[in-house]
């Protein structure tokens, strides 16, 4: 099944909308930095530096992980305490996230790095890539049907508020960022279902400030979009 053509039927107490697409547009970032890592004619260094592609992806990676860490793992492990299999998953499922901040970290680090940096950077993004992928994939495939029979509906709504309010003010950016690429008449249908107060910002300002931002400085030629 590709990643845009999900039975969310499957799930019955959860919608997993924002989950899958918070996903998606994870996996969106990771294929574009790819891209511009894979570029001879360019050093990858510089356009991942000056890019506002990197510090939005970094951003909105950690506070969705975060926001797991802290309203879904600890719930999960309680209530199914006593059940080793499911506690496995859990394990797995954070054992994962320990991973990438750290290797966030390298990445800047080369970054910076004028000597060692080049050598290290494509090969600290293709693991990046995998880590990540391989995650989402595993979590999608296994720990969200999990997720949907274990926790309460007011369990969920405070994992979608902790993340609510970890954005706060970057909503401006997180919601284009969001809904950067999907086709126009899933875009369309999305927009129009949003609540006023989302819509009419998006609409009239924040999406066209977001398109203003550039940010992988595609119009210089450094990356497709």
């Amino acid at each position: 099944m590709s990643h845009n053509a999900r039975n969310l039927e499957q799930f019955k107490n959860h919608d997993m909308t924002m989950m899958f697409m918070i996903h998606d547009a994870l996996r969106r970032e990771l294929e574009r930095m790819a891209r511009i890592t894979a570029r001879a004619d360019e050093d990858p260094r510089h356009v991942l530096r000056t890019a506002v592609g990197w510090e939005l992806f970094k951003k909105f990676l950690t506070i969705h992980h975060t926001a797991e860490d802290v309203t879904v793992w600890p719930v999960m492990q309680r209530a199914l305490a006593g059940r080793p299999d499911e506690l496995a998953l859990l394990d797995a499922m954070e054992a994962e996230h320990a991973v990438i901040d750290p290797l966030l970290a390298d990445i800047d680090a080369a970054l910076a790095d004028r000597d060692s940096g080049p050598e290290r950077l494509g090969g600290l993004t293709d693991e990046l890539y995998t880590k990540v992928n391989g995650h989402l994939d595993h979590e999608e495939g296994e720990a969200l049907k999990l997720m949907d029979i274990t926790m309460t509906k007011e369990e969920w709504a405070l994992f979608a508020a902790q993340g609510r309010d970890r954005i706060g003010d970057d909503a401006r950016r997180y919601l284009p960022w969001l809904l950067d690429g999907m086709p126009d008449d899933k875009l369309a249908a999305f927009v129009s279902a949003m609540p006023d107060a989302l819509r009419v910002p998006y609409e009239t300002e924040w999406r066209a400030a977001y398109e203003e931002l550039d940010i992988w400085h595609s119009r210089s030629g450094s990356v497709a979009r």
